[in-house]
């Protein structure tokens, strides 16, 4: 055989994906071709408010299935609360898993899989070098997953995040095995999310696709073998087809789900756009403005947004992505300059106002100021500033974004840590 030194291989994988109009109705078949029988549905409190999940517990029960609500999984998921939920069902025989709910509770149900099947702690699974890193050891049961907003697309990736609270610092838990057996895409379910949240986790679509649009190419990785292969493998050309379809729905859909909740197209786009981005970045990944994310959400102190439960600090995970994407693209701009005008063209054409650039504007800029531009329409904070972090905590920031060393490799561009910090130093504002 002959012997390469970079990459040739590229793998990308998806659930099958029901979406649609009262996709969600159909869970007792999609269940049952599943051979699930007595199943467990994670959810949250708030979700559970609305009445679906106990409209769906009802309906799965009058056709035979025996299902249980767990509502304690916890917005923003943390090793402690995923250790609760864990508690929870090894009390019960499950002989599969229902996830309905955004993706704090899809992923509250991926660890609820992966520990009910397999020996230790959580933290033996999550990445390194935060966790231990260690692979499952065998198949996991079949998880279905059903999203009520249209961002995170975890019903659709391999990938578990947490808050890791004694460290203050938010990662992963990556495995192919943790991808959900189905996806059940129900734009109903999206209709009661209010625009605070709306808003938030349609940036996070946003992200998820520039960031896997503009990740280092598969190739550029040294060649692994097969069972060494990260679930992340850079940006490939399937990835690119999902990822460039998500951006061009996105920039019109988005602004007008958050101002007209009810308004059943757009939220439909929202939701097909959501779910694109997640076929792309759940197999190509996602860099920077991942990577600094996750110190904002596990360093914040006293900040509260609008809309989202009381009782603890937090920053939604969209918001947290947000607030550094403008100086994340001004920096990797020079590794791929034209897939960052491409991906700025398509957000303009997506929001009515023409693909082409004003004249003599700095092609760098093109990216950030349609960021800047959406952000603005939607309400997102300006800045990490706005969050309650100041100058002096751009050095914890940079530590903590150094930790997520499977994000950091998928960008363009290596970071130095001067680099980190001119990223959260100018974005303590964006505008």
């Amino acid at each position: 055989m002959v012997e390469l030194a970079t990459e040739t291989v590229f793998t990308w994988g998806a659930p099958p994906v029901k979406f649609g109009a009262g996709a969600a109705d159909e869970l007792a078949h999609d269940l049952g071709q599943l051979g699930v029988e007595r199943v467990l549905l994670v959810t949250d409190q708030g979700v559970a408010a609305t009445g679906v999940p106990e409209r769906i517990r009802k309906t799965l029960r009058e056709a035979g299935t025996k299902a249980e609500v767990f509502d304690g999984a916890h917005v923003e998921p943390t090793d402690e609360s995923l250790r609760a939920a864990v508690e929870h069902a090894r009390g019960g025989d499950w002989d599969g898993f229902l996830a309905v709910g955004g993706g704090s509770s899809i992923d509250t149900a991926k660890a609820v899989n992966l520990m009910t099947s397999n020996p230790g702690d959580i933290m033996d699974y999550v990445n390194r070098p935060v966790g231990e890193g260690r692979a499952p050891s065998g198949p996991l049961k079949p998880l279905v997953a059903v999203p009520t907003t249209a961002g995170t697309g975890a019903e659709s990736t391999p990938v578990c995040v947490l808050d890791v609270l004694g460290l203050k610092v938010k990662t992963g838990i990556s495995h192919p095995r943790l991808r959900p057996a189905l996806a059940v895409v129900d734009p109903l379910l999206t209709l009661t999310l209010p625009p605070q949240a709306t808003a938030a986790s349609g940036m996070d679509v946003v992200c998820h696709a520039l960031e896997a649009y503009t990740a280092r190419r598969f190739t550029a990785y040294p060649r692994k073998p097969a069972e060494e292969r990260a679930a992340y493998c850079g940006a490939n050309p399937v990835s690119d087809v999902f990822c460039e379809r998500a951006l061009g729905i996105v920039g019109g859909s988005l602004r007008r789900a958050v101002l007209v909740g009810h308004d059943l197209e757009a939220r439909t786009e929202m939701a097909m756009a959501a779910t694109f981005a997640g076929m792309g970045f759940g197999n190509a990944g996602v860099h920077l403005p991942h990577a600094c994310a996750y110190p904002i959400a596990g360093l914040v102190r006293d900040y509260h947004p609008d809309g989202y439960p009381g009782g603890h600090p937090l920053v939604p995970h969209g918001q947290s992505v947000a607030v550094t994407a403008p100086a994340c693209f001004r920096f990797t701009f020079p590794a791929v300059p034209e897939r960052h005008l491409r991906a700025a063209e398509l957000l303009a054409e997506g929001s009515g106002r023409g693909g082409q650039g004003d004249a003599g504007e700095d092609p760098r800029e093109r990216l950030p100021q349609e960021l800047v531009r959406l952000m603005r329409d939607l309400g997102i904070p300006s800045g990490i500033g706005a969050l309650g972090y100041g100058e002096g905590d751009v050095e914890e920031l940079v530590a903590g974004a150094r930790k997520q060393e499977r994000l950091l490799v998928i960008a363009p561009r290596d970071p130095t840590d001067e680099d980190l910090a001119g990223i959260f130093g100018s974005s303590l504002r964006n505008w």
